[in-house]
């Protein structure tokens, strides 16, 4: 088992009192976009940090990225948990059937209006979209979690999917997948990586061609795990620098987990929120990660000791 070096970090606060944050896009003017997942909207905080409002989502928004055409593009989940208040925390709930209003894929344009771009694949319902990661292609890859309903004692199998921007084309990539979460590809396009929540284990395919996967070796292809973390340590949602590092976010630990791009080494930056979700890259020298700690609301910032790797349409 790889060792797992745990490193001092200084974070520095954007802003406070959001609510349950996720889906960091760091915009060309220093701004970043986040989605507050149980505020249902879309806010731009500036370094200043004072915030604006660029949309109401319902439902439950989640992922974000910049599309080809500067639009946003969202995984929503579609209010597939509820809030609840845990001690000074902030976090999500069980499912609730009645809140719930189905996942989709949607895009805003530059003046907020939300349009659904997918709703299903070949007559499947999405469930909970999660997280997504523009190719340069035209197209991107999203991963779909699934709803756990603990009352009915269900838990859906999830998937990876790959759609078209311009609403033409979805299929999915593989399945089944275990709560699937954050999703990211490697510096050369070459690699998808995917993380699966409750399992704790960040998997990884290449890719043929644009929405084409490998197929792996066998069922049980150790070649396709990059590294599974010890413990009671959950997966969240991942981005990738420049140098191949994939760093997630890491729910329990607290904590940013860099892993290196052959799984030789793990470093963990402790961050004191254990709903540590996810971050982006920044920056004029792309040397800023920025991360939401979404228990306690908020957007911090640090110094990342490699670059960033700069996003397909960023």
């Amino acid at each position: 088992m790889t060792e797992t070096v745990f490193t001092e970090t200084a974070f520095t606060e954007i802003a406070a009192g959001l609510q349950f944050p996720e889906g960091p896009v760091a915009m060309p003017d220093g701004s970043v976009v986040v989605v507050e997942v149980l505020g249902e909207r879309l806010t731009r905080v500036y370094p200043d940090g004072s915030t604006e409002l660029i949309c109401e989502a319902k439902g439950g928004p989640n992922g974000l990225a910049v599309g080809p055409d500067g639009a946003f593009y969202l995984c929503n989940n579609g209010g597939c948990f509820t809030s609840r208040e845990l001690g000074a925390l902030l976090v999500p709930g069980p499912f609730d059937l009645d809140r719930y209003t189905g996942g989709l894929i949607q895009r805003i344009d530059h003046d907020g209006n939300l349009t659904n771009l997918y709703t299903n694949c070949a007559g499947r319902p999405l469930r909970a979209p999660n997280d997504l990661v523009m190719d340069g292609h035209g197209g991107f890859y999203f991963t779909d979690f699934g709803i756990q309903d603990v009352g009915a004692r269900t838990a859906d199998l999830g998937a990876v999917y790959y759609a078209r921007c311009d609403g033409s084309e979805i299929h999915e990539v593989a399945y089944p997948v275990y709560s699937p979460n954050g999703i990211g590809l490697s510096p050369d396009g070459a690699t998808l990586y995917w993380t699966e929540t409750y399992t704790g284990r960040l998997f990884r395919r290449r890719i043929a061609e644009p929405g084409v996967l490998e197929p792996p070796n066998s069922k049980y292809d150790p070649a396709a795990l990059l590294c599974g973390l010890p413990g009671l340590q959950l997966l969240d949602s991942l981005a990738v620098d420049a140098d191949g590092w994939v760093a997630v976010g890491t729910l329990i630990a607290g904590a940013v987990t860099s892993i290196a791009p052959d799984g030789s080494a793990v470093a963990q930056a402790a961050t004191g929120d254990p709903y540590t979700t996810n971050l982006c890259f920044g920056g004029p020298d792309m040397r800023t990660a920025f991360v939401t700690l979404s228990g306690t609301g908020r957007l911090v910032s640090m110094e990342w000791p490699r670059r960033g790797l700069r996003l397909a349409h960023q």
